[in-house]
């Protein structure tokens, strides 16, 4: 089951997609997609509707942020081998973690806008885990249990915030519009394996990044079993879980985003994006 939340920014209503791939409105079965939704009990009276009774949404309706609500956005630092040495930082030994603010969240085709003072703008296309039930203390035979499905993101990051000065992941991860996820939440029956996706980005028509999840040093069920030893991963939570090699600061020269580039990205099974990127207006 694909779902989605379409509409005017700020003003989304909840859809699914249907067989077809056409975009059924929801309103009338959920107020919207988010944390009390994608509960195992409630995704099972979702699987249970008949997308064909469910009235049409008009071809060309924005998409936008297939969750509502989210409380936190963890990430996992330096997940694939190779992205670790073109990062020139060492492989982690378990899995690194930060956060991004919630407020980053954008739309899988709004555009990406580059902060104020920013110099040194990123890419990282990856594949996120959207929470479905509490996690705490969870083993990792347990945890796909607690994960509701998946979506695509890309963590748009500013090196010369992250990196440079006082450093700080977290203010270099934050910025408005640096977490652009979906455009669908896709659940687990769809998407049985995320240890064996193809993964990979574009900008101007150069595929960067060209991998897959299989990859990844930590598997999905490791990292959010590792996580809950930390803290409660909640419903609508998202869980970034890793970038492939081929970012911008790992080229040589380094490639860095400036306004009026065009980034797509995709993850099989999840879908793409598409983003143009802006400077901050004014």
């Amino acid at each position: 089951m694909k779902l989605v939340r379409f509409g005017e920014a700020g003003a989304e209503r909840p859809g699914m997609i249907d067989d077809d791939g056409i975009i059924r409105d929801l309103s009338a079965i959920v107020a919207d997609i988010d944390g009390s939704t994608i509960s195992p009990s409630q995704l099972k009276k979702l699987y249970n509707l008949n997308s064909q009774d469910l009235p049409l949404v008009p071809p060309g309706t924005r998409l936008g942020p297939p969750v509502n609500g989210v409380g936190k956005i963890i990430c996992v630092g330096l997940n694939y081998h190779e992205h670790a040495e073109e990062s020139h930082m060492a492989v982690p030994d378990e899995p690194i973690l930060f956060t991004k603010a919630t407020s980053s969240i954008n739309g899988p085709f709004d555009p990406v806008v580059l902060p104020r003072g920013a110099s040194k703008g990123d890419w990282e296309v990856e594949m996120v885990a959207v929470i479905g039930k509490r996690a705490s203390y969870v083993e990792v035979e347990d945890a796909m249990d607690h994960i509701a499905g998946f979506c695509l993101g890309n963590d748009i990051s500013e090196r010369a915030f992250q990196l440079e000065g006082t450093g700080q992941w977290l203010k270099g991860k934050s910025c408005d519009t640096f977490a652009p996820i979906g455009p669908w939440l896709v659940t687990l029956d769809e998407l049985p394996d995320p240890g064996s996706l193809d993964i990979w980005l574009e900008m101007d028509g150069h595929r960067y990044q060209d991998s897959n999840t299989g990859l990844m040093m930590f598997g999905v069920a490791e990292i959010v079993s590792f996580i809950s030893r930390f803290m409660s991963l909640m419903p609508g939570d998202l869980v970034f879980t890793g970038t492939p090699p081929g970012v911008g600061m790992g080229q040589n020269p380094p490639v860095w985003l400036k306004p009026g580039a065009v980034l797509r990205c995709g993850v099989t099974g999840l879908g793409e994006q598409r983003q143009n990127v802006i400077d901050w207006p004014g």
